[in-house]
């Protein structure tokens, strides 16, 4: 895809939540009964979620809103193959805990360099067997149809994930699960919206107030019609648009949503974005920017389109939080200063952190690393950027944000294939 410099002004409607899109649709699997899911995201990974659950005996129906007839998984006939999706990994390999017999679940190339171990270390002490290639996928899941319960303990600094795949499952154990983590949370907001979306299927999850100890009672999860809000991390694209390029307003946001990526508001107001929200709109005009210092430990998914505004910014940016993004669909940190020095940009990085000189960018030819989050913020700055930039692999957007490049072309990016 070639992106010129260009100038931008429009209004978006946001994409669907892509996580919580995840959280509802199997949690509405395991409800029994019929639940609606309304205003679903259509892409690549919940279409990998959608599509592991009907080899499980669920019934998804995709027209509009979806329909999801719950409560009976069953043990599949063939692989279970999550493509990329990091998350339907996650959580469907606790799913399949419930389940009498043998479930083995496969990936793509970057999702088989992505760690599970921690969560299936946690499973094995709720006496769930499993086997894998010394923590990595592909594995097995050894269910009984039954998980014992009791205590569990794993790490909370390397994914969120693990935490809210043992929380979806855990009601349904025999006797309570307390969930012990031996580290902070991170990104907990992530957390936070599992807890959100298994009260809207009838199940209250006790917690401390750092989530460092989680307790569900044994309870069955009731069907619910359920509306996925607007995605605060794809309206982060546009809106960073607005704030280098121009103006850009995106409608559909809840303001009070718990997703963790609606920090993208606070760190573009530090960094001195005009930004204007009325109800469920956010408008972003351009302004002069400023460098920031910000730990992103919290909203890891934000640090691409972040350092791409710190790329244009006066002054230099300081980004910590970072050593799991080496665990991502590319090493997020290598990645991105591959591409913004290649716009121009001055980077230094280290496990944890980036330090980002802002200066006048330029078009360049940049590989994302088919990563969805890489190409659609490099794709951000060129809009900024002086010439043509290249995007590679432009179709890895599809994981995430299908409507990226036709919401881009709305708000007059000038990009042509």
């Amino acid at each position: 895809m070639i992106v010129k410099s260009s100038t931008v002004s429009g209004c978006v409607t946001a994409s669907p939540s892509k996580s919580m899109t995840h959280r509802v649709l199997i949690l509405a699997a395991l409800a029994k009964g019929r639940s609606i899911i309304r205003n679903p995201l259509t892409a690549d990974d919940t279409e990998a979620t959608a599509n592991m659950l009907r080899k499980l005996n669920i019934s998804v129906v995709q027209s509009g809103a979806w329909v999801v007839d719950g409560g009976d998984l069953h043990k599949p006939t063939e692989a279970l193959h999550c493509g990329e999706s990091g998350t339907t990994l996650r959580f469907m390999a606790a799913a399949c805990a419930l389940i009498d017999g043998e479930c083995r679940l496969t990936g793509g190339p970057s999702l088989s360099s992505r760690p599970i171990g921690p969560l299936l270390n946690a499973l094995a002490q709720l006496g769930v067997g499993s086997e894998s290639r010394d923590g990595f996928p592909p594995l097995i899941i050894r269910g009984t149809g039954q998980i014992r319960g009791g205590n569990t303990s794993l790490p909370g600094n390397i994914s969120s994930q693990f935490v809210s795949a043992l929380l979806t499952v855990a009601p349904l154990a025999d006797a309570p699960v307390e969930i012990t983590l031996m580290t902070r949370l991170e990104s907990r907001p992530y957390v936070a919206m599992t807890v959100d979306a298994m009260r809207a299927f009838g199940v209250d999850v006790e917690h401390s107030l750092d989530m460092t100890r989680l307790t569900a009672s044994v309870k069955q999860y009731k069907a619910a019609t359920v509306t996925v809000e607007g995605d605060w991390s794809s309206a982060a694209y546009p809106l960073a648009a607005g704030a280098l390029s121009g103006e850009a307003t995106v409608k559909g946001l809840n303001p009070m949503s718990s997703q963790a990526d609606k920090a993208i508001l606070p760190l573009l107001g530090e960094m001195g974005a005009k930004i204007y929200v009325s109800g469920d709109t956010v408008k972003v005009t351009a302004s002069k920017i400023g460098g920031i210092e910000a730990d992103l430990s919290d909203c890891p998914d934000l640090f691409p389109i972040v350092s791409a505004l710190c790329a244009a910014a006066e002054g230099e940016s300081h980004l910590t939080g970072l050593a799991r993004l080496r665990l991502k669909e590319s090493n997020r940190v290598v990645a991105m200063t591959e591409g913004l020095r290649r716009m121009g940009a001055k980077v230094n990085y280290n496990e944890d952190s980036v330090k980002i000189k802002g200066r006048p960018l330029h078009g360049a030819a940049v590989d994302p690393w088919g990563d969805h989050r890489i190409a659609m913020s490099l794709t951000v700055l060129a809009l900024h950027a002086e010439g043509y930039t290249t995007i590679k692999n432009a179709g890895c957007v599809s994981k995430s944000y299908p409507e990226f490049w036709g919401d881009l072309v709305a708000l007059g990016g000038r990009i042509t294939e």
